[in-house]
């Protein structure tokens, strides 16, 4: 069977057939969180070491860094910055080493320019994914390459020099260029992971059963291992997450092993908690004296004021369980069972001091 290996130095991860999803945390990305492109710049990295922690914390298999960024602030003193080749060389591989400082998690090295991807391939631990290479012809020749050379495995994306093609057979065919290609570098099929590239269902209606059935193709014909961006699904509709809980399972199903995504329930700020505490009041609701934020959000249903896993999460833990993939259900019970409250610690069932009452 199809087995994937990512290493870090002391923890492995295997992407496979018969093996529980492979969840890539997506959160470590410059690209559209200007907050956190705006930290790297000032070489603030808590944010990246805060959100790798989360992430591993929330159930993630492998966690993706992704160098995307260019420094607006420091283009007057040289253009350079404004270029991502200039930028990402030298980004890349400080983000590594910051998130291998706070975790063992195995990484995904993720980005466009391929001098960070060698940047990042030098500064990390033990056997990371590459992200990405894809069919066009330029990228194949330059990643390849580097692919073969540190002996890692890579994320392949279904599209080429023509763009990305709304017929899967067409996905399909440049999935299949690619692994023919890597084996002429001697890269095995198990170390390419297949990006089929998934389309989002309020564009595109038939995007789901699309996907699902070049899934099949790709395990039956080609014997890949496979990804997706998840919530790319789900893209521009409403309750984004009932979607994305239904289609992970259902890509599962279909032979989906891993996912790009972010596992993580983002705590409730300050703002949000202050807003729903003024429209309380409004309505003449009096609040317990001395309650706290986390027990205020938690009794309105507002989630939680620190990160924790999200529905994904229980809805891919779920499905290894109905999959087999979880000897005993031992986790999905792990992941279920009720952290005991304050002060009730060691206390038996029903909150009662020792074992049974006596007669």
């Amino acid at each position: 069977m199809t087995r994937t290996i990512i290493e870090s130095k002391t923890k492995t991860a295997v992407i496979g057939f018969d093996e529980p999803f492979c969840v890539i945390g997506e959160r470590i990305n410059p690209t559209g969180r200007k907050i956190l492109a705006e930290e790297l710049e000032r070489d603030d990295f808590s944010r990246v070491e805060f959100d790798a922690i989360a992430q591993a914390n929330a159930g993630a298999t492998v966690l993706d860094v992704n160098s995307g960024a260019v420094f607006s602030n420091k283009m007057a003193e040289d253009p350079r910055y404004a270029d991502n080749n200039f930028v990402e060389p030298m980004l890349m591989p400080e983000m590594i080493k910051r998130v291998q400082a706070v975790t063992d998690t195995p990484l995904c090295i993720d980005s466009s320019v391929p001098g960070a991807l060698e940047a990042g391939l030098q500064a990390c631990e033990g056997r990371p994914l590459l992200n990405s290479v894809t069919g066009e012809e330029e990228r194949l020749e330059l990643v390849l390459p580097l692919v073969k050379k540190y002996n890692v495995p890579v994320v392949a994306i279904s599209n080429d020099d023509t763009g990305i093609s709304e017929d899967p057979d067409v996905r399909f065919a440049v999935a299949k260029l690619i692994v023919e290609r890597a084996a002429d570098f001697g890269i095995p099929a198990h170390d390419i992971v297949v990006d089929p590239l998934v389309m989002p269902i309020g564009a595109m209606a038939t995007a789901g059963h699309q996907v699902f059935t070049l899934v099949r193709r790709l395990r039956e014909e080609l014997g890949v291992n496979t990804t997706c961006g998840a919530s790319n699904i789900s893209f521009g509709l409403p309750n984004r997450h009932g979607i994305n809980n239904a289609f992970l399972p259902m890509a599962m199903g279909a032979g989906m092993t891993s996912a790009i995504m972010n596992p993580v329930a983002l705590p409730v700020n300050a703002k949000k908690i202050a807003e729903k505490k003024a429209e309380l009041q409004a309505l003449g609701v009096a609040l317990p004296e001395g309650m706290d934020d986390e027990a205020f959000v938690q009794l309105f249903g507002m989630g939680s004021t620190q990160p924790r896993p999200g529905k994904e999460m229980e809805a891919i833990r779920a499905a290894n369980f109905l999959f087999d993939r979880d000897p005993h259900g031992g986790d999905w019970i792990k992941f279920n069972k009720v952290a005991p409250k304050a002060g009730q610690e060691g206390r038996g069932r029903a909150g009662r001091v020792g074992g049974r009452r006596r007669g």
